[in-house]
């Protein structure tokens, strides 16, 4: 696959932003992004969602999610880190693309409603969204629009789908990210899901000191889940304890 995003690099960062205090995005100055699938994995806090971010605004989508022609803030709580972040891309241009954060995929579907009001009013349901998002569940609206919306040959960065989804509507989303990427799409996802990084053709980084490649069988997610379901009273006597 010649990938739309092979590479970013990072600018040296200057000392007094929050975010040049989080080691992992402190220890890093470009990182490989070829893969079809990268997923960025990690503890709460340990950079992740920050860099993915970073990476979606510096490629001009809005920050809160949405297309690159989104153009809406809620309220502006994103970092300045995409000005440090140098995009190196392949020779190939996406044809569609779309930036879908769980958590704030409310203020999208708002955004969404308000701009096709008129069409909304005389009957149009946003087929090619899903539907209208405010008539579903989060859930439903969140994966409907990700089946309806991404095509074949564009540019997806998602920061924790899993917050949206069941285990079964993420094997749903799972079968659709593979599907795209068979037909030349490439996704960047931060997530805690040891359900969604089972996905083959993918690459996995994991956010702590630093930024380490790591095996999907290697990753705390899965170790954690893996633990807990073959022994959860063992699980629960250790938490419990006194």
């Amino acid at each position: 696959m010649d990938a739309f995003i092979k590479e970013i690099r990072i600018k040296p960062i200057p000392k007094g932003k929050y975010y040049s205090e989080i080691p992992s995005i402190n220890s890093i100055d470009s990182l490989n992004l070829s893969s079809p699938i990268t997923f960025f994995m990690g503890e709460n806090g340990s950079g992740k969602s920050t860099l993915l971010e970073g990476i979606a605004v510096s490629l001009g989508f809005n920050p809160e999610g949405g297309t690159v022609n989104f153009n809406f803030a809620t309220k502006e709580t994103h970092s300045n880190l995409s000005e440090y972040i140098q995009i190196v891309r392949g020779a190939k241009r996406p044809r569609d693309g779309f930036f879908l954060r769980a958590e704030s995929f409310y203020n999208v579907a708002t955004y969404l409603e308000d701009i096709y009001s008129r069409e909304i009013a005389m009957g149009y349901k946003l087929d090619s969204y899903g539907g209208i998002p405010h008539e579903r569940s989060h859930g439903q609206a969140f994966l409907g629009l990700v089946l309806n919306k991404f095509k074949p040959n564009g540019l997806y960065i998602l920061d924790e789908p899993e917050a949206a989804l069941s285990p079964q509507n993420q094997l749903a989303f799972m079968a659709k990210i593979y599907e795209l990427t068979q037909s030349g799409a490439q996704f960047i996802i931060a997530t805690h899901s040891p359900i969604i990084t089972a996905l083959p053709n993918s690459k996995i980084y994991n956010f702590n000191e630093s930024i380490q490649e790591i095996d999907y069988h290697d990753s705390e997610s899965y170790q954690i889940t893996k633990l807990t379901l073959e022994n959860p009273e063992l699980i629960l006597r250790n938490l419990l304890k006194k």
